[in-house]
């Protein structure tokens, strides 16, 4: 045990749309992760919250007639009920629109300020004159200074995916009128993230959890670092010390409700929440890796700089596709957690099995319910369930309970095996090695009481049944600790059939060893029930006619765009280019640098392609690009050209036989 005081919180959900199973991909590993540290005996806290504020919640609630509070007060519920079906347990779930966060963030904003690192600066800003208000964040669309993609106020969502600063935005349109943007000054604040560079450095260097965070957040610190705006123009929000016509910008509010989660915990339970935030304490961030900016670089510089202790690891998920569709709720390519899933009766530790066995939790997880009918029955129904099943059985045919003899040598070697690796897989954030480690361990029972066939050898040689049917039990109480962090609905049942009746509560891993008191044993039932082929077809068809459905929409759109000319096609100058090279451009998840081939030139183009290619796999690739495009900057970098690509995996348009650098497309 650590001895520390240990806090792990999970990313906020965003209070404007429903539960779907993106969400689980971070919040399954952490509850998997706290109940696994308090079975080893640690003391941990576990909190998270809703997310309130900023611009969606602000235009979701507009659009519905009700207020901003009306609408994260209904989806906070609706997490908060999703969570605990899903056997996600928070020791608290506050809200960031709480009492006790707007006056958190007002306080560490106050120290921001006394010690110098906030300053306030005139900006021009995108200002509605229909509408009478000035835009932020995702009230203005427009174009991406960097890349020149369609962009929203806040971010290059379909671009380069760069953080962009208030007034940044080209072309600004108000996304609620679609009327032109005009620029006004506004004053507005600034955290100076710049000065925290060589403090981030250091910090990076030695903060725990998942390479991909830490590797990520070093790349964006030593490239570049500028400093945020953290004010905004909203009614709906954490006022601004000193200002009633600025709230604070949602992401400086929304990270420091960890702060107030925990305060509100320690008010509840007589605790100090200061031993986490100012103390010795150790505090882990699950996060989704769409949010590692935040969680590595933005946050820690606000705590350092307001004098609070820094986050001691981050672990970030890698990201959801659907059938091997990148994930998208507009597209159709969405599970819905309490719609599709358990709504269906189908049971959250299915589910929580596999999101934590698919693949590694930095890895990409591609959810089909095909794989998922064969992961659940092959392995908890086939392997583990038949195991605890047949043991217990055969315990209570044959004995009447757990007989008088103790595990042999051999059982007892494979179970601290099994421990072992489970805790060097666990503390690694290896969650799936931990699992099959389990697995492992069911599937070794099998095949012992398999060869041993105890049904047979009881009529020969009842002792040596005996002693088969005791190691049978210690492995199936090993097993029913062990997999208590993944199935934790189906664990109890089990330890219930053991012969316990105390909920697991007391019980740590070091108890897998501890034999079982001879006596007699409850009769037994199978556990676990197979997903069968109809059931499957139903639950694919859902989501089958989801897509479709989705598609149709695509359509009415694609048919309402206007008809062109011979003329205006003729004006883009279509040309095969073939790729000489192509880099990774720093700073940025999607761009990549390529220089291509144009017979009689060469071209350097930016291309956000870069969650779709490897560089080395693009070189010597034929592609057909506008050759006649205005240059333009992208992230610093001047692109000549754009490389076409169809579709949500930017599939690109090569020729299908060798054409040569150059060639017109007519």
């Amino acid at each position: 045990m650590s001895g520390k005081p240990l806090l792990v919180t999970c990313g906020l959900p965003y209070t404007n749309g429903s539960c779907h199973i993106g969400h689980l991909r971070t919040y399954v590993p952490a509850d998997f992760y706290v109940r696994y540290l308090r079975r080893c005996g640690e003391d941990v806290v576990f909190v998270c919250g809703s997310d309130n504020h900023g611009t969606p919640i602000v235009i979701s609630a507009e659009a519905e007639g009700v207020t901003p509070r009306e609408l994260a007060e209904r989806y906070h519920d609706h997490f908060d009920a999703t969570f605990r079906r899903m056997g996600v347990v928070f020791d608290h779930f506050g809200m960031t629109d709480g009492e006790t966060n707007h006056a958190r963030t007002q306080s560490l904003v106050g120290a921001l300020i006394e010690n110098g690192y906030v300053y306030s600066e005139r900006i021009q800003q995108s200002f509605c004159n229909h509408c009478n208000r000035f835009l932020p964040d995702r009230y203005v669309e427009g174009i991406c200074p960097y890349c020149g993609a369609e962009a929203r106020g806040d971010e290059c969502d379909r671009g380069c995916g760069r953080h962009l600063e208030p007034g940044e935005i080209k072309n600004p349109v108000c996304k609620t009128c679609g009327s032109p943007a005009e620029m006004r000054e506004q004053e507005h604040f600034f955290f100076r993230l710049s000065e925290f560079r060589q403090y981030l450095l250091d910090y990076l260097d030695t903060l725990q959890g998942t390479s991909n965070a830490r590797n990520y957040a070093i790349g964006w610190v030593r490239d570049e670092l500028h400093d945020w705006c953290i004010t905004r123009t909203l009614d709906w929000g954490v006022q601004f010390p000193g200002r009633d016509d600025l709230v604070v910008y949602v992401w400086v509010d929304a990270p420091i409700g960890y702060i107030s989660f925990t305060e509100e915990w320690a008010e509840k339970t007589g605790n100090d929440w200061r031993r986490y935030w100012s103390g010795d304490g150790e505090i882990t961030h699950f996060i989704g890796s769409d949010i590692i900016y935040h969680h590595c670089i933005f946050w820690p510089a606000l705590l350092h700089g307001a004098g609070y202790g820094s986050p001691y690891a981050v672990v970030a998920s890698g990201m959801v596709k659907i059938d091997d569709q990148k994930f998208s709720k507009s597209r159709g390519y969405v599970v819905w957690t309490n719609e599709d899933y358990l709504d269906q009766g189908l049971p959250a530790d299915y589910l929580r099995y596999y999101l934590l066995c698919y693949t590694s939790h930095t890895k990409e997880l591609n959810f089909s319910w095909q794989v998922f009918q064969e992961r659940v029955n092959a392995e908890i129904v086939n392997t583990l369930g038949n195991f605890l099943y047949r043991t217990l059985h055969f315990a209570h045919k044959f004995f009447g309970g757990v007989p008088d003899a103790t595990a042999g040598e051999d059982v007892r070697n494979e179970i601290e095996r099994t421990l072992g690796t489970v805790e060097k897989a666990v503390r690694e954030y290896e969650f799936k090695n931990a699992v099959d480690a389990v697995m492992t361990l069911a599937a070794y029972g099998n095949t012992y009481i398999q060869n041993t066939a105890p049904w047979k050898l009881v009529k020969t040689d009842e002792p040596a049944a005996q002693q088969v049917i005791a190691d049978c039990l210690q492995i199936a109480k090993a097993l029913i600790l062990l997999i208590e962090p993944v199935m934790p609905e189906s664990a109890v049942r089990a330890w219930e059939m053991l012969g316990f009746d105390d909920g697991m509560s007391s019980c740590r891993f070091g108890d897998a060893l501890v034999p079982l008191p001879a006596g007699p044993l409850p009769r037994p039932s199978p556990l676990f029930e197979r997903i069968e082929d109809d059931r499957l077809k139903t639950l694919e068809q859902t989501l089958k006619g989801r897509v479709a459905e989705a598609r149709k929409r695509e359509q009415k759109v694609e048919e309402s765009v206007p008809e062109i000319s011979i003329d205006d096609f003729a004006a883009m100058e279509l040309r095969v280019g073939r790729v000489l090279s192509a880099e990774a451009v720093k700073g940025s998840k999607k761009l990549l640098k390529l220089q291509v081939d144009l017979g009689d030139e060469q071209r350097q183009v930016v291309s956000g392609i870069s969650l779709f290619y490897a560089p080395e796999d693009l070189v010597g690739t034929s592609v057909v690009m506008i050759a006649n495009l205005k240059p333009a900057k992208i992230f610093g970098i001047e692109s000549r050209g754009m490389i076409l690509a169809a579709g949500d995996e930017a599939s690109l348009l090569v020729p299908l036989r060798d054409v040569a650098p150059g060639t017109r497309i007519r």
